[in-house]
Parts: C-alpha cells; structure tokens; sequence
C-alpha cells in the first residue's frame, strides 16, 4: 500500500519535500526501529564522521550510500558523484557555491567548478540523523571541511541536508542544501572557488 508522506526539514530553514513512500516492511532495520520507536522528541545525532573512506559495502544501505558521496567529493570523482545524483530534472541543489541548480546537469556543473579548484580540500558530515520511510531517507546535520587558499587553511562549517530515494533498487540523491551562517566564510568560500 502507498503512503504520502510529507516530510518538513527544519534544520537548514523551511525545505519540503514529498514524496510517495511504501510502508516499513515489518523486519525493518534496527536503524529504522529506533527512529520510529524512538519517543517523541529528539533523535539522538551521530556524532562519528562520514569521510568517504568507509567501506562502500553493500550501496543498498543509505550510509553506504551517503559515504559514496563524500568518497565522490574528496576524492574528485565526477564518475563516481554521477552515479550518487538523480539525473532527471527533479533533482535539485541549495548551496554555498551554486545557489539553486535543478537537474543533473546544472548541479554538475558546481562539481565541476569544485573539482576543478588546483588547492586541495575536505569534506565530512558528522553531528547527523538519518530517517528512512519506505523508499525515501534523508540526513539532517553538518559538514565540516577545509580547503587551501593561496596557501592559507579555510576551515568551513556547513548545515547540510540531504535527501535520497529509491529509483530501480538504487538510492540516488535528489535533493541537497547547504548553508554557511558565517558571512565572512561564506563570502571567502566563494571567492576562492570560481
């Protein structure tokens, strides 16, 4: 049976997002339990980063998934970021270096850009919750990262949200948004990376 679910993610300002979502089969996961048996209040966020160094394993899992990503990142992998995003043109984009990109080729297009940048950089996402219905998850946390300026360390601080869906057996990013709240980081973020 076909359940609507509307999901608000507060965290990075207002973001909905809606999505069509099977139930929770009745062996669910131990992750999905407790969030869904967890009392009403707060999640507990995991505190252990997500670098891309874990092992990708089995990419039906999101963490796996979500590692995929940041391995994609860090490691300048445009193949490999191809094969985290949706490609349609629902996918969509918020962040710090690209404002709001819809469709694959608009978001790689800020990858590119990111790749392209000759200083080196790191990204990881810690301090998140993960929830999953059915064929949907998202996170909720933050990023952490540095890039190199002119030989000058950039330390940066990122809320970020990220949303996934199942498409063909697959999780495949869809929707992304980022925000850095330090205006002056923001603006030496952008400026390094053009």
């Amino acid at each position: 049976m076909i359940r609507t679910f509307v999901i608000v993610l507060a965290a990075l300002g207002s973001i909905a997002a809606v999505a069509s979502a099977k139930s929770l089969p009745p062996n669910a996961s131990a992750a999905r339990t407790r969030q869904a048996d967890a009392p009403l209040g707060r999640i507990e966020p995991t505190q252990a980063p997500v670098t891309g160094q874990e092992d990708l394993g089995d990419l039906s899992q999101p963490r796996q998934v979500l590692a995929q990503f940041y391995r994609a990142i860090n490691n300048r992998d445009l193949n490999l970021m191809a094969q985290n995003w949706d490609q349609s043109a629902e996918a969509a984009m918020d962040n710090p270096l690209g404002g709001v990109k819809r469709g694959w080729p608009e978001i790689r297009s800020v990858y590119e850009r990111l790749f392209r940048f000759r200083s080196q950089y790191h990204f990881e996402f810690y301090d998140y919750t993960l929830h999953e219905a059915g064929d949907l998850f998202y996170v909720v946390g933050r990023e952490r990262g540095w890039i190199e300026v002119d030989g000058t360390r950039l330390d940066l601080a990122i809320r970020t949200t990220r949303i996934f869906r199942r498409v063909k057996g697959r999780w495949l990013q869809f929707h992304h948004h980022g925000s850095i709240e330090d205006p002056n980081m923001l603006a030496a973020y952008q400026n390094a990376v053009r």
